[in-house]
């Protein structure tokens, strides 16, 4: 008899209450798979890329080329990971710096549309997630990434998963920005090291 006891169940990562095609402001981290060093080497508190690094960083800005409505802002690529904040919008967004997503702390509604009911949300974020998702978007990035480097005969694998974070305050955006442009600095503490 077939017992599942002994097959792991694949972890939820996304917050289950978010549909991650909504407007808001998302930090990324992207590692190699089992954290190889593929994208270069820190010398003298600077970042070396590897040709495999130039292409992880060339193909981040191009993102804002091939998906609708997104911005970038503070981007690093570390030897073994990158991390990245987009910022995706909507045609009805003014632009402004400010982005309050609401009180997400799950007592109250998260969904950021009021015609959708509580009990909706979820059901739609998985029909159809569109091109304008965050795991779509950084799934393209991975894609584009490998294919480049396989395609020049470079040695080249991701990890199979993302992390994110949604960013919830002008605050917490300005501490992670921070932390990114201070993340080489920072290397020998960096918990992905």
């Amino acid at each position: 008899m077939y017992s599942n006891r002994n097959h792991r169940r694949r972890k939820i990562i996304r917050w289950q209450k978010w549909d991650y095609s909504w407007p808001g402001r998302y930090f990324i981290t992207i590692c190699t798979k089992n954290r190889v060093h593929y994208f270069g080497e820190i010398r003298d508190g600077k970042m070396i890329l590897s040709n495999v690094g130039v292409i992880a960083d060339i193909l981040w800005y191009e993102i804002k080329n091939h998906a609708k409505n997104v911005e970038l802002d503070a981007f690093i690529v570390m030897p073994n990971h990158i991390h990245g904040i987009l910022i995706l919008k909507n045609e009805i967004m003014d632009g402004g710096d400010n982005m309050d997503v609401g009180n997400m702390d799950g007592r109250v509604r998260a969904c950021p549309d009021p015609a959708i009911p509580d009990n909706d949300y979820r059901s739609r974020r998985f029909r159809n997630p569109g091109k304008n998702t965050v795991s779509s978007i950084v799934g393209s990035y991975k894609s584009a990434v490998s294919r480049h480097a396989h395609r020049l005969g470079y040695d080249f694998e991701w990890q199979s998963r993302f992390w994110d974070v949604i960013i919830r305050s002008d605050e917490e955006f300005y501490r992670i920005r921070n932390y990114i442009k201070n993340n080489v600095k920072n290397w020998k503490e960096e918990k992905f090291h």
